[in-house]
């Protein structure tokens, strides 16, 4: 375990227990081992390890019974994320019987750096953007991190729309743009730096899915370029021709 991780221990024990139900070391009706074997496993007291069953029990991965112990409940797979010209996370989620949701974490204007000046094509002049962090989950359960920028001559009040909304999609319509598609979607895998694992409430040095895209409109005109990272052991991602 990382203790100077930022990440509290019962948090990290949580993402390893979860890691374990949904690589099938404890199957749905299987029976975890007792508080005194995981205790020693991890290396903490009791009471942390009873914090960490607590979190999942509360997310309907576990269930404790008098005098039986506790058991996996519910054993999800990973989601499917497929990957295509029209990518949409609420409806992606939607589809799979889960409920999305997405939450602002930041935002900024600021002077775009020159690798974004090439991806968004921006003139001089025109060098701003706005910046958002969004954190989406599926069931309440963080899903991805995504840094998200956007040119702000074109967008001025896209800030203040996506966080009336909470949607992407609903922010830029309301400055004219009816549809947007991928242009180009570069999939790499890392480990998670400090403030991803605290996010997206994963243990230190988990691996995590990087996705880097460009959205064009309908003129071809990009309007977003998005860097986001998919805990690697809640999504699958897929790509469609």
């Amino acid at each position: 375990m990382e203790r100077t991780a930022g990440v509290a221990l019962w948090r990290q024990i949580a993402e390893r227990l979860r890691t374990d139900i949904r690589n099938g070391t404890w199957k749905e009706g299987g029976k975890l081992p007792t508080e005194q074997v995981l205790s020693a496993r991890f290396g903490v007291n009791r009471h942390t390890i009873r914090r960490a069953i607590s979190e999942l029990s509360a997310q309907g991965l576990l269930s404790s019974r008098q005098g039986r112990g506790t058991f996996v409940e519910n054993a999800p797979s990973p989601l499917t994320y497929p990957i295509g010209p029209r990518t949409r996370f609420s409806e992606i989620i939607s589809r799979q019987s889960r409920e999305p949701g997405g939450r602002l974490i930041g935002s900024g204007r600021e002077a775009a750096q020159p690798w974004l000046v090439e991806k968004l094509r921006l003139s001089l002049g025109q060098e701003a953007v706005h910046r958002l962090e969004v954190l989406h989950v599926a069931d309440g359960i963080a899903v991805s991190l995504s840094t998200n920028w956007f040119p702000a001559h074109r967008f001025p009040d896209l800030v203040s729309r996506y966080a009336e909304t909470g949607s992407i999609t609903k922010a830029l319509a309301a400055h004219g743009v009816a549809d947007y598609i991928r242009k180009k979607t570069e999939i790499s895998a890392r480990l998670a730096e400090p403030e991803e694992s605290r996010w997206l409430q994963l243990a230190e040095g988990a691996p995590v899915l990087v996705t880097d895209l460009v959205n064009v409109d309908e003129a071809g005109t990009p309007v977003q370029v998005s860097r986001t990272r998919f805990a690697a052991d809640r999504i699958q991602l897929t790509v469609e021709n």
